[in-house]
């Protein structure tokens, strides 16, 4: 098991390595800084003066390894609009998208979880074929227009439901800022939680599904349906402890994506978060902290993946057996 984890952390490494080159190959190559900085009235030797003194004229892997040895103890670089660490900026933004990804994920657990067992159990229901349809539906429709319509229903019609902002938070720890703790937080929480959960809500229903259909159709439940199981017992602990596998490993890819997906649902609610961000600092050409919102998400999925392959490896044993051939 020791020699998987260690295959598979050192993988991760590659792949972080990787993404941050492409990251750090697009801030050479998007915008200069420096005019977006010092704005039009700078004389050109002025601005040659400040891209030196940033090191912007040093040649191209130069650049590249300062800033990987310096991305190794935690420094990302200076946000050139924010004037501070890169770093720190996403530290600030990173409770607002993090509690959204957390509440879109605990939606997609609660609802999938339920509605893809039944639909396999019962699938020629009318409930099991809603829940068919409603998938689709929810597959083709793109989450920045779910977001809208739940505004114009709960926000514009109904007034249920605020249609922007985090509302009112709490600090924690002196740098957490959670809207989880007040009625007024959560009350934003819920539409954008809702769009953003709509993504992969449909995808993990037809996944439950299928599986769940699979292995109900495999020798050793029909072994316990013959020795006379209660049906509960059957589905939830023969039959979905082994749909669980692949489920797994769907969720912490998908869980990685979700990170990234926060940008049209920040957007559309004006949701203060990671998201946002990286939208302004696409705007101001802000390179330095659009490499680091990259570097970061990038190691948020690698993280999230390396524990699930991990994990996964504790949960079958044959796949550490496959690893190592």
């Amino acid at each position: 098991m020791f020699a998987f984890a260690m295959k598979r952390i050192l993988q991760a490494v590659i792949v972080m390595l990787i993404i941050s080159l492409i990251g750090f190959a697009i801030k050479h190559n998007f915008g200069d800084p420096v005019r977006d900085l010092v704005g039009q009235r700078v004389t050109p030797a002025e601005r040659a003066e400040i891209r030196e003194k940033l090191g912007l004229n040093d040649p191209f892997m130069v650049q590249y390894v300062r800033f990987l040895g310096a991305a190794v103890q935690g420094d990302l670089g200076q946000s050139y609009f924010f004037k501070r660490p890169a770093s720190e900026v996403i530290i600030r933004k990173a409770p607002a998208t993090l509690e959204l990804v957390f509440c879109a994920s605990l939606i997609i657990v609660l609802l999938s979880v339920p509605l893809g067992i039944y639909s396999a159990i019962r699938p020629k229901t009318l409930f099991s074929r809603f829940i068919m349809g409603g998938s689709i539906v929810g597959v083709s429709i793109p989450v920045f227009l779910t977001a809208i319509l739940l505004i114009y229903i709960f926000s514009v019609e109904l007034n249920w439901l605020p249609s922007f902002g985090r509302g009112k938070t709490v600090m924690l720890f002196g740098w957490w800022d959670t809207g989880l703790l007040t009625v007024d937080g959560l009350l934003h929480l819920i539409m954008p939680s809702i769009a953003l959960s709509s993504i992969m809500l449909p995808l993990f229903i037809r996944l439950i599904r299928s599986e769940m259909m699979e292995v109900l159709e495999s020798e050793y439940v029909k072994y316990a349906w013959a020795k006379g199981l209660k049906p509960r017992r059957v589905w939830w602990v023969h039959a979905f402890k082994n749909t669980l596998l692949p489920v797994i490993t769907v969720g912490g890819v998908q869980l990685g994506i979700m990170v990234a997906f926060t940008i049209l649902t920040e957007t559309v609610f004006q949701w203060q978060g990671m998201g946002s961000m990286f939208i302004e600092s696409v705007e101001r050409s802000d390179t330095s902290l659009m490499v680091a919102y990259l570097v970061f998400v990038g190691f948020v999925f690698v993280l999230v993946n390396t524990m699930v392959d991990i994990i996964y490896g504790l949960v079958n044993p044959t796949v550490r057996v496959a690893g190592r051939k």
